[in-house]
């Protein structure tokens, strides 16, 4: 149970966890002798070499609910006990973004077919919506002027964001700034480069990923794939081991989270104070108070509703929590394309609108007509002005029943699943 957990008694909710920002990486664990708190002080996959250093490695945090509160409000309570600072978006998070159609063969054509639509559609005055370029515009051809491009979508009353990926390092970078290949289990993983930030030449290459779209006028930055990099495994192979055994960081002298933490502080300061930036493949219970918004999950799909299904409602209803407690949480793309339902999408986005989280449409040019639009637009007015909650959390993985808190509280029920029932396979 990552970070932290809660209990309910069918009267009361509990809450037990670790404040934000600790210094190691924590989870809590429930078996016949009781509840055990491990926290995970190696560097890289070997021991942390502290020196004469004395490690302020977790602050514990405990809340008793309430008897008849709400567990939801009881969670969201408890979030915000475990982080007392953090650092918030002051207006919401909207637009477009063209991964879960393009899915890295974008053009910039095609980001301005995008940023019309959006403009099109959102309200007029107040914050303006985000128009974020996904990976893919690296390409010279397809991207010939970068900085023009943030300057054509801020002519059209929208904020350009983009995509990056600061950890990776090109395969001209030197041996010497890179981290170990052990880090990867065995097989393909093994050719991927990433520079080690506890390097200080290799920090600076990682932070001028920044600092280059910053200075071409980019306003919101999606930062992806650095815990992937960083420790060699994706959140759902860790277990109870973030990483590989038998490899080090350059600097031993730090844990994992705490390298981590500079990293994120370190792109904090690279990006500036008025930038937005969205952490994604990132540890969000280090990144509280780091950065403004937060991916809650795997991604989405443009090709397969399943697994927006499984992904992306499942991940709002559990961390909705979280949302404003901890960070503005993100639970990925709504996509409008020929090959998802556009019955299984239209719920999907009301949901999201709704639930005042960031909502990002990937609006595939062949799937969107009169009905798409009128449902678009009224999603970017309701984005701004709600907030919401599942109802049936407790009892289903991807709950149906919500409430929502607007300038009343209503309830919908949405409808996940096809006549033939849910799809029994991953995808």
């Amino acid at each position: 149970m990552p970070w932290y957990f809660l209990t309910f008694d069918g009267g009361r909710c509990n809450g037990y966890g670790v404040r934000t920002g600790a210094k190691t990486l924590c989870f809590w664990q429930l078996d016949p002798e009781g509840v055990s708190l491990w926290m995970d002080l190696r560097n890289g996959g070997n021991r942390v070499e502290l020196g004469s250093r004395e490690l302020d490695a977790a602050t514990i945090v405990t809340c008793a609910g309430q008897e008849g509160e709400a567990a939801i409000e009881a969670a969201r309570s408890f979030c915000r006990i475990m982080c007392s600072q953090p650092r918030l978006p002051d207006g919401p998070i909207y637009g477009s973004n063209d991964w879960n159609y393009a899915y890295g063969k974008n053009t910039a054509e095609g980001v301005l077919r995008d940023a019309d639509l959006v403009a099109s559609l959102a309200p007029r005055g107040g914050h303006r919506p985000f128009v974020v370029i996904d990976d893919g515009w690296q390409d010279k051809h397809r991207f010939p002027d970068m900085a023009g491009l943030a300057s054509a979508i801020r002519d059209r009353q929208l904020r350009p964001g983009i995509w990056i990926r600061p950890t990776r390092a090109p395969q001209q970078a030197k041996a010497s700034l890179l981290l170990a290949p052990e880090r990867f289990a065995a097989g393909p993983r093994r050719a991927e480069l990433s520079y080690d930030p506890t390097i200080p030449e290799a920090l600076d290459a990682i932070l001028s990923s920044v600092r280059e779209p910053v200075s071409w006028g980019y306003e919101f930055l999606k930062h992806d794939f650095s815990t992937y990099e960083l420790l060699g495994q994706w959140g759902s192979e860790m277990g109870p081991s973030p990483t590989r055994d038998g490899w080090s960081f350059a600097d031993r002298s730090r844990t994992n989270a705490e390298i981590l933490l500079a990293f994120y502080q370190a792109l904090r300061q690279a990006a500036g104070e008025k930038v937005w930036l969205l952490g994604c493949n990132t540890v969000g219970h280090l990144g509280a108070g780091i950065f403004e918004s937060q991916r809650i999950g795997d991604d989405t799909s443009g090709r397969s509703w399943e697994r927006t299904r499984r992904m992306g409602i499942n991940a709002l209803a559990f961390r909705t929590p979280q949302h404003r407690a901890l960070f503005h949480i993100d639970p990925d793309c709504v996509s409008i394309t020929t090959l998802t339902r556009w019955s299984d999408t239209r719920q999907w986005m009301d949901l999201v609108s709704r639930s005042g989280t960031s909502l990002f449409v990937s609006p595939q040019r062949e799937a969107i007509g009169p009905e798409q639009k009128a449902a678009m637009k009224d999603a970017f007015q309701v984005v701004a002005s709600s907030t919401g909650f599942a109802e049936d959390w407790m009892d289903d993985t991807t709950p149906q029943r919500w409430r929502f808190r607007s300038a009343g509280e209503t309830s919908q029920t949405y409808q996940w699943s096809s006549d033939e029932g849910m799809f029994p396979f991953n995808v």
